[in-house]
Formats: structure tokens, sequence, C-alpha cells
């Protein structure tokens, strides 16, 4: 979620409409649930279809109960849904000046918005259930940049709603109709897929509500549960559910990424039901699927991230997994197994999956990945690693750091097999996630890139991580401090430069805006919503990248509330286009 964290995080955890499928496995609700799915009308008239599901939906609204989740004031209020506004507004409230270079377009962050005035739960016979906190439908929040040929800026501010399919349903009937199907009983997880099924033909909500992407001059709402939504990048509408053209019927990667040098885009889709994982290669036009690939992968892992090199995909494989099998053995649908296994695949662009080339790495939960790169025969990949997972929970027996993450790097030998492992920082006790980079360095070697830090003291498992200020990385610096201390051990952590805010005040969605005509990789900016709990108000700061810790250089502040929510991006546009 966002992690969608979709979250980005933000990560959704919806699963993709398919047939359910049950295993042998035994279980005492097992057979009512297969004779339940064997008689599910697929083939009758369009009369008895609507019967039958009038009945379903009678006896949902008679044993189920949606319940409001409770937020605590004020320190989880930021986390409430806000409504759309009726139309975009300007923005006035502008504390220094937008600098010189920085460029026209739209910063654009997705988020949980949940419809109906928050998350619900449900008590019901079979027991309860709940939404987590990454399952709120997406809005966007997108404020514009447009700079007039005499060099003044217009700041202008819009929200809206992803309509999808299911948020069109809920809204058409103005009520809450998916059963929550994530977190709780067995039983009731079980029922809640079948009853969803049976009434909608989804087994839960398309939540589009962890990122915005642009591919080909065309701008995309999406999260790993559901394929992207085309959205118009000045109105913020929804159109049509991007399939490539009908060639495209699974999820799509939250963070699908751009291969430099043939402008083709890379994804991943993941799936409860085989195939579990199966990577795809966009052309550069976005009008063709140009390969697909299933990677035979034995078990579902929650992937919201995929890493690119020049020549190699990257694909993170690791114990954190959906199974509809364990539900039926009474265990919960997504869980992290720590003492399973992980590993780390390699395969050549248009490779299949006897091309991959496999690193057994140390078990870990990650999200997302800062940037992969090829360095001589290994591939080195970054990232934001964990020893739990944020979704759908941590471990209520672990220690309750370890689903925050620290920054860390895995190098893979294509030609000897070995693996070296490190933490990339000096501190064990400042958590990072939500990565960013210059863009124009996604698959090279890069020297710098940028974080959310976590503030463990104001997080918590029940709405999610909160970022108390950003980091600067320096891969090719090493901390000094540690350099004066010993001067010989061969890892040093490397050299990084933190912008934190005052107390009680949080990010979200920030990104790196690269300087109109720049020299050097970090020539620019980062962006960010910012929100202040104490006086309840809501920002977006710009911070120069070469003055990292020093003063935010332009701070916009909004007439009302903006949410949290999970990853943000600056697209540059051309508003003749408008």
């Amino acid at each position: 979620m966002a992690i969608s964290y979709n979250n980005a995080f933000m990560v959704n955890c919806s699963i993709h409409k398919r047939p359910l499928h049950v295993s042998d496995n035994n279980s005492a609700f097992k057979p009512m649930i297969m004779r339940a799915v064997s008689q599910v009308p697929l083939q009758i008239n369009d009369v008895m279809k609507s019967t039958a599901v009038k009945l379903v939906d009678a006896f949902v609204d008679s044993f189920f109960e949606f319940i409001d989740k409770p937020l605590l004031v004020p320190s989880q209020s930021n986390f409430a849904p806000v409504e759309e506004l009726e139309e975009a507004i300007l923005i006035t409230t502008i504390q220094g000046q937008i600098p010189d270079g920085f460029p026209q377009g739209v910063y654009i962050r997705n988020g949980s918005n949940p419809l109906f005035g928050g998350l619900k739960s449900t008590n019901s016979i079979f027991g309860r259930s709940s939404h987590i906190w990454v399952e709120g439908e997406g809005m966007l929040h997108a404020l514009y940049f447009k700079n007039s040929s005499h060099g003044d800026w217009t700041v202008i501010y819009n929200n809206k709603h992803v309509e999808t399919e299911t948020y069109n349903l809920e809204k058409q009937r103005n009520k809450p109709l998916f059963l929550p199907a994530v977190k709780g009983d067995s039983l009731v997880i079980l029922f809640s897929y079948l009853l969803n099924w049976m009434r909608f033909g989804e087994v839960n909500k398309y939540m589009s509500n962890t990122n915005v992407f642009e591919h080909s001059g065309k701008f995309y709402s999406v999260a790993e549960s559901h394929i992207p939504q085309e959205i118009d990048i000045f109105t913020l509408k929804t159109s049509n559910n991007w399939d490539i053209n009908g060639a495209w019927n699974r999820p799509f990667s939250s963070h699908p990424k751009k291969v430099l040098g043939t402008g083709e885009l890379v994804t991943l889709g993941v799936s409860p039901t085989k195939p579990f994982a199966v990577v795809g290669i966009v052309s550069a036009d976005g009008k063709k699927l140009i390969h697909e690939v299933d990677l035979k992968l034995n078990r579902c892992v929650l992937g919201h991230d995929i890493g690119v090199t020049q020549r190699y995909i990257v694909i993170m494989d690791f114990p954190l997994t959906i199974d509809l099998n364990r539900v039926l053995r009474g265990g919960p649908l997504i869980k992290y197994e720590k003492d399973d296994y992980a590993r780390i695949g390699i395969m050549p662009h248009y490779g299949n999956a006897n091309s991959i080339k496999w690193f057994e790495v140390e078990p870990y939960c990650t999200f997302h990945i800062i940037n992969s790169f090829e360095d001589g025969d290994e591939v080195v990949v970054r990232g934001c690693k964990a020893l739990d997972s944020v979704i759908p929970g941590p471990n209520p027996n672990s220690n309750e750091l370890d689903w925050f993450s620290r920054c860390y790097e895995w190098r893979l030998n294509m030609q000897t097999g070995e693996i070296k492992e490190k933490y990339l920082c000096k501190s064990n006790i400042v958590y990072m996630d939500f990565p960013m980079i210059n863009e124009n360095f996604i698959g090279v070697k890069n020297r710098y890139a940028y974080t959310q830090v976590v503030d463990p003291a104001a997080s918590t498992t029940q709405v999610g991580p909160k970022y108390g200020g950003l980091a600067k990385l320096y891969f090719e610096e090493s901390c000094e401090e540690f350099s004066m201390i010993d001067k010989e051990k061969p890892e040093e952590p490397i050299k990084v430069e933190y912008h934190m805010f005052e107390k009680n005040v949080f990010c979200t969605g920030a990104s790196f805006v690269p300087k109109n005509e720049g020299v050097e990789e970090d020539d620019g900016w980062v962006i960010t919503f910012v929100h202040n709990e104490d006086t309840n108000t809501s920002q977006v700061h710009i911070i120069d990248t070469k003055k990292f810790s020093g003063e935010t250089v332009v701070k916009i502040t909004f007439p009302h509330r903006v949410p949290y929510g999970f990853h943000g991006a600056f697209m540059p546009i051309s508003f003749q286009d408008q």
C-alpha cells in the first residue's frame, strides 16, 4: 500500500477477478464451499440471474452488518477521507518563490480515500472481518504548476476519486456493498469471497489507490490488484481500463519500470491462482504487449515492485504470500512467513522461466526497489528491507520495529553465483521507505536516492507508518563519522543527509523533480505533501536537493486538509495540450 503500502507503500491487497480455486486439503467447511461454488448459476437466463443476485443481496443485508472503523483523534485523523472538490481551486498562499529551472507540470499523488465515511468492518454469523488501512478507494490529489511567458506562476489544486467499475457500482447504490475479504476470521473470509463473487463477479473491490505513472504520453492510476485505469491528467477523470488493446488480463505492478533507451515498459502481474506471476513488456508506444512470460513460481508473492537493468529484469520472490488454501486450513489470507525461503531472480529481457538465475538470500520483505543496475559481472539491487510485513500487519510475537524498512543492497554475481548483502546506512534505528531517484537513472548506476524517514513512535499497525522527514542517500560517499572511527572496515556505511520536519508534521508521496537543463544527477528538488497534525494544516513543500538539510524553498498551503496517501509523481506536461 499504498505501502498502495499501496500502497505506497504503499500496496493493495485485493484479489483479481478469477474463479475461486479450492485445493484437496481437508477442511471442516470445504464441502460447503465446494457445493456452493458448483451451484452458482453461470448459464441461466437474465431473469433467473437477477433473482439469484437479489436473494444473495437479501442474505448479506440480513446476516452482515457494516461497522465504521474508528480513528483516534488527532493522531489518526489525517487518515480519514475527504470529499471531492466540485471544481479545481487556485492556490494563493505560497511562502517562498518557485525556483528558476522548476518545470511546468503536475505533482500528483494517489492514496486511500474510502467511501461512506471511512473503512468498514463487518459482523456476521460467520465471524468478523475488516478492511485494512490500504484498502480505501483511490483518490488523486493534483497540484498544477503553470508558468506564464512573463515568468509568473499559477498553482491550481484538484482532487478526484478514481472511478473504477466497483467504485461506480457502490456510488450508484449509495452504500457499501463489498464484504471485507482480507483480514478476519477464516470462515467469514471464505464466505465474503464467495458472496462478493456471486453478487458482482468479483471477489473484492478495484482500489486503484497506490501509484500514478506515465507511458507514451498517457497517464494511469494503478494498484497491483487490478489493471490500470487511464486518467485525463488535466481533469482527473477516469476513462477506460488499460488492457493493452486486450492483450493483458491480469493485475499490473504498482511500479512498472521503463527501460532506458528502448522506452519499453516492464510490469509484473501476480494472482492467487496459477500462474502466480507473469512478466509483461509493453511497447514504447503503449499499443502492444511484445513479451509475456509465466515465471513458474510455486506461490503467490505480494509483488508490489519489479526492477530493470539495461539487460535484465529483477524479480523479488520473498515469503509474503497470498494463499487461499491457507484460509481453508484456518489461517490468514496474507501472511509473512519469516522462516520460509527468499530469493531474487535475474531474467534477461525477453527471457523465460528457464533463463532466470535465482539467488537464495536472507529472508526479507521488500515492497520497494530503490534501483537496480549492472556493475561488471554483478547485478546490484538496492531496496528497502524489513524483517516483517506492514501488510496485513506484523506478527504480534515479532519485534515491534521489524515491520519498518532499512536501506539494503544485494550484489549478485551472474558468473560465480556469489551473493553479497549489507545494510547501506550507519544507524540501525533510522528506518526509511518510499524511495525515489532521478528517473533518468532507472536501470543504470546512480549516485543518489531519496527516501521518506519513518517516525516509529508515531506509527501504528492500525493505520500505517508516518514519515517525519526525508533523507538523501550518497551511494559513492561514506559516512564521515564512521570513516574516522574505522577507516579499514571494508563495508563502510554510506553518507546520509536529512531534512526533518517539526514534531507532529509528516509527509507522503514524495517525488524527485529534475531541474530544467540540469547537469548533475541531483540537480533538482524533492516535492512532497506535508500535514501538521497540531494545526490540521496541509501543505506541499519543495526542498532543494543541493541544499537538502537547509530551509524549505517553497511551502504551498491548501485551504483544507489533504489526507495521507501513498505514491506521488511529478509529471512534466504542456498546458497547450489542455
